[in-house]
């Protein structure tokens, strides 16, 4: 479980927008793009992150 302190300070790594938790993954409140959590720890790394199709044909 991600602690509710770390997700306030972290942000989008592509956009710099804030993120929520939802589903066991951290959601960009702007892009959209999905950051997986291995083992409890954040993989906040462009390429892991996962794009809906609609992100992607606006690209």
């Amino acid at each position: 479980m991600i602690d509710s302190n770390l997700l306030k300070i972290l942000a989008c790594p592509f956009c710099k927008a804030d993120v929520s938790l939802k589903d066991n993954k951290i959601i960009c409140t702007q892009c959209g793009r999905k950051y997986p959590i291995k083992d409890d720890i954040p993989i906040m790394l462009i390429e892991e992150a996962e794009i809906d199709d609609n992100e992607k044909k606006e690209r």
